[in-house]
């Protein structure tokens, strides 16, 4: 076999497609001869349906067939979007341009016309592969471009030791969840948890025990919330959860249950076991102190430094009776101004 026979035997299957068997028998004998795998079809309907099945490298299409012609083949070939991409030469023994026109713009991304040329359809199969071949590596590098940018994706709006939403993508999506609830008037709550003396679990076990500690305790966050909550690491040992369609006292009731499910947990690691409790602050929209979405999480995080000072291990409602009579107790006087002005972080 010649060298360019060599490389055209790369085993491409090519789907002849003629009612005539004489045709059919011939076009297969050249095509194993130049090392292609030959299908036949004797027929548009059975041509379809073996196409839909199991698509060819390329179709090698007669015009002129009963019932199905090589046209409508073409057409429905290339309206089917659950195809590949299949090269289409239609083969014809009416070589006028009306007939080349038609079956182009029907789908055919080539035409030969009969009596065959067997040099010429060799070098128009190969021409068609080639362009098959550049078809797919381009789809490819599409398919890799595509799953590399949602990486990318991924990783610019995820902790990367948790894996919940980071810091900048919450606030992207408060200010988002924020803006549909006024739009719509619903209301929208605010959750900050800190973990109780969390520097204690570094300082006593080592920082790879504290990923750990941080690790479980997103896990038990992203179980308790629901799908439509968001979920995420504010900073630290601090963590925030976006509740949507939440009324505060649903939201203190949410936060209350997270509280229990982490203060029965046993947080384990390499060497050893511990128990942790967790503070919690919980402020909502509507609320005539909370007029935009860096206001709620300002009062969210000054119930949590409220939460903390009192003794830590609790729920704390902004601008409920604990938190004002804390801060009514303190002279109106707080650690980072007044009160829903941002408390910052706590006490550990």
């Amino acid at each position: 076999m010649k060298r360019d026979e060599l490389e055209g035997a790369s085993r491409a299957r090519v789907l002849v497609v003629d009612d005539h068997e004489d045709n059919v028998e011939l076009l297969r004998m050249r095509l194993e001869a130049w090392g292609f795998q030959a299908d036949v079809e004797m027929d548009g309907a059975a041509a379809l349906a073996h196409i839909e099945r199991n698509p060819p490298d390329l179709v090698l299409l007669d015009v002129m067939m009963p019932e199905i012609d090589g046209i409508e083949v073409a057409r429905r070939v290339k309206a089917n979007d659950k195809l590949p991409f299949v090269p289409i030469i239609m083969q014809t023994a009416l070589d006028s341009t009306e007939s080349k026109v038609e079956g182009l713009e029907a789908g055919a991304d080539d035409y030969i016309t009969k009596p065959i040329d067997f040099a010429e359809l060799k070098a128009r199969i190969r021409s068609m592969l080639r362009i098959k071949r550049l078809q797919e590596a381009l789809e490819e590098r599409e398919r890799e471009l595509l799953e590399a940018n949602e990486r990318l994706r991924e990783v610019s709006v995820t902790d990367g030791l948790t894996g919940l939403d980071n810091r900048r993508h919450l606030e992207e999506r408060l200010g988002e969840m924020f803006e549909h609830a006024s739009r719509l008037n619903e209301p929208f709550s605010c959750v900050m948890c800190d973990l109780d003396k969390f520097k204690s679990v570094n300082d006593t076990y080592g920082h790879q025990a504290g990923d750990a500690v941080l690790r479980q305790l997103a896990v038990i966050l992203k179980a308790e919330a629901r799908e439509i909550d968001r979920v995420g690491r504010y900073g630290g040992e601090e963590f925030m959860l976006l509740l949507p369609g939440t009324v505060l006292d649903a939201a203190v009731t949410f936060a209350e249950r997270v509280r229990k499910a982490i203060e029965a947990h046993t947080f384990t690691f390499d060497g050893g076991a511990i128990n942790r409790t967790s503070s919690f602050g919980v402020a909502g929209w509507p609320h005539p102190r909370v007029v935009d979405s860096d206001s709620l999480v300002r009062a969210a995080d000054d119930a949590l430094y409220v939460a903390k000072e009192t003794g830590r291990n609790k729920v704390i409602r902004f601008d409920g009776d604990d938190f004002n009579q804390h801060i009514a107790a303190s002279d109106g006087a707080h650690p980072h101004g007044n009160p829903g002005a941002g408390a910052g972080a706590g006490p550990g």
